[in-house]
């Protein structure tokens, strides 16, 4: 369609291309420039100028693209099955959220000693969820293939001895935007092994996913949710700055809860895992559509957890 702005003294018309309506919030800047060169005793203030052809076009240009990446997703939500098509998260805040450790996550001496926090949920009021995906078992491409189609952010913590019968498979994922991070070498219970077990552990990952990935993590999800102060103490040796458990947890056939009401909050992470039908009655991309209906039907979009941190 054209947007028509009429000047009643000369009758002077000004057309501006807008496509498929999403130009609506430039409209009444693109009037206004029109509007100013219907008369020459109309002189702009001070800093603003005539809007001519070119930044129209560029407007238009620009409305073509946020219509077509919104078609692309339509078709991808139904592509891969979804009941609806995923909310867009909206932009990071510029002031980073301050972490701190969950009341009750706690170790002795954990803010003497200025360990990393434990936490279940960044502090927000925006309506976002975050989903993280642990261990690495399952290499599913189809997964991959969804989430770029569907442009669902999403933060990995690996454990070398699954990661490394195919290394190549999560430097795509990386590739794509996402973020690696440590979830040890071995997956063991941490608590059950000394400080220098503990390290070994932790250290030993942060040096296979510089090695093969180019980047030490800063983020760390001990196996299990398990950790003692040790565990906290050979993390922050190692360079982890934060230690992010979960809210909730996905499944191919279900959701757990670890609050009382059984629901979303804004801000919650979401664990999930890198399983298919060997573990679960489904696979990855089953899993997904679960948790995004489930999401995008209580009216939350999925953030980047590293944007917030």
């Amino acid at each position: 369609m054209r947007l028509v702005v009429q000047n009643d003294k000369k009758g002077a018309v000004c057309r501006v291309p807008v496509r498929g309506g999403l130009a609506v919030l430039g409209v009444a800047a693109l009037a206004a420039g029109c509007a100013q060169g219907f008369d020459s005793d109309v002189r702009p203030a001070p800093g603003q100028q005539n809007l001519e052809a070119p930044p129209a076009q560029a407007l238009d240009r620009y409305a073509g693209r946020l219509y077509a990446a919104h078609r692309a997703r339509v078709a991808a939500a139904k592509r891969w099955g979804l009941a609806n098509v995923p909310l867009t998260a909206p932009s990071p805040p510029a002031v980073k959220p301050r972490i701190t450790t969950r009341k009750g996550f706690e170790v002795d001496g954990h803010r003497e000693r200025n360990l990393p926090p434990v936490f279940t949920t960044i502090p927000t009021r925006q309506k976002v969820v975050f989903l993280t995906i642990d261990d690495g078992a399952e290499k599913d491409r189809a997964f991959l293939r969804m989430m770029s189609e569907l442009k669902i952010p999403y933060t990995a913590f690996l454990s070398d001895y699954l990661v490394k019968e195919d290394y190549g498979y999560f430097k795509k994922m990386q590739d794509r935007g996402v973020v690696l991070n440590n979830h040890t070498l071995h997956h063991p219970y941490l608590p059950g092994l000394s400080y220098l077990g503990q390290k070994r552990e932790i250290c030993g990952m942060q040096r296979v996913i510089e090695r093969r990935y180019g980047k030490r993590p800063t983020l760390f999800r001990p196996p299990f949710g398990n950790y003692d102060e040790d565990t906290l103490r050979a993390a922050k040796a190692c360079g982890i700055r934060y230690v992010p458990l979960w809210n909730e947890e996905v499944f191919v056939d279900r959701w757990e809860y670890r609050e009382w009401d059984r629901d979303l909050h804004p801000g919650d992470i979401v664990l999930s895992h890198f399983r298919g039908r060997d573990d679960w009655k489904g696979t990855m991309p089953d899993m997904i559509r679960r948790f995004l209906n489930k999401v995008t039907d209580r009216g939350y979009a999925v953030a980047r957890l590293e944007d917030y941190l």
